[in-house]
């Protein structure tokens, strides 16, 4: 399986406000990238627990990041569900992260695949701006194995893939 480039893109919206852009075109089809990105099943595998996961606009969101750093604190988002189309739109907007949404198509040039648009609009300094550029780039990988049958063991994450990442996104100037 050819791997899609995960590499992701920022434009500033402000002072402090950042857009980070990803689009991925992965070997799966849509409803299978669905599952992994809009169901309390599929999330876990590859980014959060997502709990309580109300499944509309408008409804309660709580993701809980399941890597943790080696103080063993974990990332805890309370938010709402923002944007809802099954099959095609997954938005959530939670506290620390701000917005994040998936959008799915089928890839145009890609029997069975899918077109994946990742957005995630936040305000924060520069230095987590690449700090998410970072995570993001390291949960799509998850993703792909997630989707290839093979979910994330968080017991053995550690901070050494995020940080050559954070370094690589430091020097493109992503």
């Amino acid at each position: 399986m050819e791997m899609p480039s995960l590499y992701g893109r920022s434009e500033k919206r402000g002072a402090d406000d950042h857009l980070l852009r990803y689009e991925l075109s992965v070997p799966f089809p849509v409803a299978e990238v669905w599952q992994a990105v809009a169901t309390p099943e599929g999330l876990p595998s590859w980014l959060a627990a997502a709990d309580p996961f109300e499944q509309r606009e408008g409804g309660a969101i709580t993701l809980r990041w399941l890597n943790t750093d080696p103080e063993g604190h974990a990332t805890v988002a309370p938010g709402r569900v923002t944007a809802w189309q099954p099959r095609r739109v997954a938005e959530y907007t939670v506290e620390i992260h701000g917005r994040i949404r998936f959008e799915l198509e089928p890839a145009p040039h890609s029997v069975g695949g899918t077109l994946l648009h990742f957005t995630n609009e936040l305000a924060c300094s520069e230095s987590v701006r690449l700090d998410c550029l970072a995570g993001w780039h390291h949960h799509f990988e998850y993703l792909l194995e997630a989707l290839a049958g093979r979910p994330a063991d968080w017991s053995g994450w550690t901070l050494e893939r995020w940080r050559k990442l954070r370094a690589e996104y430091e020097l493109r100037g992503s």
